[in-house]
C-alpha cells in the first residue's frame, strides 16, 4: 500500500512538470524513450521508473530526482547563510578558505 502511494505521488509530480513544460503524454514518452501507454501508467502510479529513467527525467525534464522520489525540495544555501551558521570565531578562517578557492578558480 505504501509503495502504491509513493508511485501515485511520483506520477503526480511528473504530471505537474509535464504540464509546466506544455508537453503531451506522447511527447514526454518520446522524450524518455518509452511508450505513451507505459508513461500514462507511470503518471497514474501503476508503473515505476527505472533508475536510468529517473536520471533521464532529470536531464530532459529538469525534475530533481530527490523531489521526484520524495516531494522534498533541496534548497541551496547562500554564502551569507553559511557565514551566519558558522561560529563567529571560525568566520575569518572560512573567509580565508573562500578567498583561496576564488583564486584557484581564476
Amino acid at each position: 500500500m505504501a509503495e502504491e502511494n509513493i508511485l501515485v505521488a511520483m506520477g503526480r509530480r511528473l504530471y505537474k512538470q509535464r504540464e509546466k513544460m506544455k508537453l503531451t503524454q506522447e511527447e514526454t514518452a518520446e522524450l524518455l524513450g518509452i511508450s505513451s501507454t507505459f508513461y500514462g501508467e507511470i503518471e497514474r502510479g501503476k508503473r515505476r521508473l527505472s533508475i536510468e529513467k529517473i536520471l533521464l527525467v532529470y536531464e530532459k525534464m529538469y525534475l530533481d530526482p530527490t523531489y521526484l522520489l520524495t516531494g522534498e525540495l533541496i534548497t541551496h544555501r547562500t554564502l551569507t547563510e553559511v557565514f551566519q551558521e558558522c561560529p563567529r570565531d571560525k568566520q575569518p578562517v572560512l573567509e580565508q578558505i573562500l578567498t583561496y578557492l576564488t583564486k584557484l578558480c581564476q
